[in-house]
């Protein structure tokens, strides 16, 4: 099954610290630097399900960039990257507290600068799905290739999903629901919901099916739910130790969409999202 992710990839430096943050002194911390960005932690997570990703990105001219692209395809990710002459690959600082919940500081350097001609017209040929990250769309100078993206895939006739990422950077709903008018498959979280439609509750989720055919939304501890025209459906979160919360709606989005893709009820795809989940919560870092 071959499905294309057009998203951000970068490096993530992860600081796990037990201790408050003290302003203006020094906090002890245990640092990894991982491969990170919402666009290849969900190619790699389809790519630990058995599907085969390709991955449509813009990264810098430099070493991150070239480590980036070495580790992907070490891992079976094709990568289709546009490299940018001018602007640094993305890193993003996340701070990890005591019970895991991050705080993310993202430069997206070069996907910043992400744009239609950087869509290989060979990228989508022979694909069954196109998956896009919200951040392409919310930045309004990566804006256009994401429409891009999600045009050709609807021209080529591939099921295409979307996560809108990042709550705070929703902050013209409708025009973010007509930049995903027609998308099959919508993945927010709680708070993405929220300012979507001004509502947590499963229920809202019923107003965004004038804008796509279903959406997947999750809770948290309080598990996810399948809205669609049939009706809502949830599914409960899997118990484990939360070590780091970087990329787990990435990992879900990857459960759900190859469940879906593979012809699973609802119920079940949601099950496979909360499994991967639960599994990337309890490492550290965003991937597989």
């Amino acid at each position: 099954m071959r499905v294309v992710v057009v998203g951000d990839v970068g490096l993530d430096i992860v600081a796990r610290h037990e201790n408050p943050i003290v302003h203006g002194g020094d906090t002890r911390a245990a640092v990894a630097v991982t491969g990170g960005g919402a666009g290849a932690n969900t190619a790699l997570w389809l790519r630990d399900q058995g599907a085969d990703p390709t991955l449509v990105a813009r990264v810098g001219d430099d070493a991150g960039g070239r480590l980036l692209r070495s580790e992907l395809e070490a891992a079976g990710v094709h990568c289709e990257f546009a490299v940018d002459p001018d602007t640094a690959t993305c890193c993003v600082v996340v701070l990890v507290d005591a019970e895991g919940q991050r705080t993310m500081l993202p430069d997206r350097g070069a996907n910043k600068r992400f744009r239609p001609d950087d869509i290989p017209a060979t990228a989508l040929e022979g694909a069954d799905h196109l998956h896009l990250s919200g951040y392409v769309l919310l930045d309004p100078s990566s804006r256009a290739g994401g429409l891009e993206a999600l045009t050709e895939a609807k021209r080529r006739g591939l099921t295409t999903s979307v996560d809108p990422q990042a709550a705070a950077l929703l902050t013209d709903p409708q025009a973010f629901l007509a930049d995903v008018q027609g998308v099959d498959l919508l993945l927010p979280n709680a708070d993405e919901l929220r300012a979507l439609t001004g509502s947590q509750a499963p229920e809202a989720a019923r107003r965004l099916l004038d804008s796509v055919g279903a959406v997947a939304v999750t809770f948290g501890l309080e598990g996810a739910a399948w809205v669609d025209d049939d009706g809502i459906v949830t599914a409960p979160a899997e118990p484990v130790q939360c070590v780091d919360s970087t990329g787990a709606g990435d990992a879900f989005d990857a459960g759900v969409i190859i469940a879906w893709l593979q012809g699973e009820s609802p119920r079940a795809a949601l099950a496979h999202g909360a499994a991967l989940g639960a599994r990337a919560v309890s490492r550290v870092g965003a991937q597989p």
